[in-house]
């Protein structure tokens, strides 16, 4: 097969992601059963409006009466509902919207009975989107701790055991709030092995995580927190709750979209168009551009040796690679990648690649990510810039934008992470 369009092929496979985790089809298919008593809907995350509307329908189809909720998502990312308040936010860095919707989605599930259902729709983004700092922080802590995980180069897992204990509504606490209602989590995992714990820091969600475990990422990572944050880590009211407190008996977790099945759909869309298709992970992680390399090494040997898998083909991947920011230029992890990748493989024909987040945002502009061949950097060049300049500034998306290579889907509606699709034809 000879792809005559790579870019539009490429994005027919993000396609293909991104519908295999509409929420439209998952939530329908994971409705729980009417209670006895009320049903609230909470929700926080980069796709939650979408899975907040999806929910209204699937319930009112199934005649299952009224209900009422909550829920906080991304500036730009709002739908209309007609029973769930939907609530905009800032993200990835938090603010007083965020504050005031996470004290809403908290006075939602107050004074609940054990005939009541709460619903929350998890996922990613959720907990820059549900700030809640406790007795001794102010917001302004908070930002600058999410500020220094961001920076760090930390691993999303890491970044979570800190902040789940910075917090009143993270690491479960929600979902003790709610007590002693039944809570079924609907999570939509962005996370690399599907911790549904770890998705939006699991404000419905606990895990075994310690405060002692979050001081050692803190010491590991020389994470610069304020004062403030470093006391209430020390102390005993940072401790969240454990997994098997009774608070958490008879609540249901369900991981319902997942890198993985979105991975499975390329991969499937892409041998229904003629192109055979190889999955390495759904969970890769590290530094942006040391994972770039190795996707560079690899489809350089299938294009000049055929191994380990023959041309054509399209090598996808998927999980959350971080950046350890060092420069101030713009861009995010599927940007930084990219120009990595694109660097490394300079001259050589035959290969395209498209690396973008399935929510529709990379990093903290509009884009979702973007495409890279041989001839980028000297495109680039053409341009008046410098690949490893822009790089070393992380400066990716300028560098992109000035060629026009920028891939910009607008919010799709979900988010399981990152998909990257390397077509190599030779």
């Amino acid at each position: 097969m000879t792809v005559t369009d790579p870019k539009a092929f490429l994005t027919s496979l993000f396609k293909a992601a991104v519908a295999a985790a509409d929420p439209e089809q998952i939530i329908a298919a994971n409705l729980p059963h009417k209670p006895k008593g009320r049903t609230v809907v909470i929700g926080a995350g980069k796709g939650s409006a979408q899975m907040a509307r999806a929910f209204e329908r699937a319930w009112e189809k199934a005649g299952n009466g009224p209900l009422e909720g909550v829920v906080v998502t991304r500036y730009g990312f709002g739908v209309e509902c007609r029973d769930i308040e939907i609530i905009e936010a800032s993200h990835p860095v938090p603010d007083e919207a965020g504050l005031v919707a996470a004290g809403r989605l908290v006075a939602a599930v107050s004074d609940l009975t054990a005939d009541d259902l709460v619903v929350a729709l998890i996922s990613g983004g959720g907990s820059a989107l549900l700030p809640a700092p406790p007795e001794g922080m102010t917001l302004q802590d908070e930002i600058a701790v999410n500020k220094a995980l961001l920076a760090s180069g930390a691993p999303i897992s890491a970044m979570n055991a800190v902040r789940k204990h910075l917090s009143t509504i993270k690491g479960g606490r929600l979902a003790t709030a709610a007590h002693p209602a039944k809570v079924v989590s609907l999570v939509v995992s962005d996370i690399p092995g599907d911790n549904p714990a770890f998705v939006a820091s699991g404000p419905t969600v606990p895990d075994a995580i310690s405060r002692e475990d979050a001081l050692k990422v803190v010491e590991r990572y020389r994470l610069p927190l304020p004062e403030a944050a470093l006391k209430h880590l020390k102390s005993e009211a940072a401790d969240a709750p454990n997994p098997d407190d009774r608070r958490f008996s008879g609540h249901e977790v369900r991981v319902i979209a997942s890198a993985a099945v979105s991975l499975e759909a390329a991969a499937v869309e892409a041998r229904r168009q003629g192109m055979e298709a190889v999955i390495l992970s759904d969970a890769i992680e590290g530094e942006a551009r040391e994972v770039a390399h190795v996707h560079a090494a690899l489809a350089k040997e299938v294009l000049a040796k055929d191994r380990p898998f023959r041309k054509p083909v399209v090598i996808l991947s998927g999980g959350e690679t971080t950046v350890t920011v060092r420069g101030a230029g713009k861009g995010g992890r599927n940007t930084e990648f990219l120009l990595s990748f694109a660097l490394d493989i300079d001259g050589r024909r035959g290969i395209t690649a498209l690396a973008a987040d399935t929510d529709g945002i990379d990093g903290s502009e509009d884009n979702a990510g973007a495409f890279a061949d041989g001839t980028t950097i000297s495109r680039l060049l053409a341009a008046g810039k410098d690949g490893a300049t822009l790089l070393n500034a992380n400066d990716a998306w300028t560098a992109f934008h000035a060629i026009g290579d920028l891939f910009v889907p607008g919010p799709t509606g979900t988010n399981v992470n990152d998909l990257r699709a390397i077509l190599i034809e030779g």
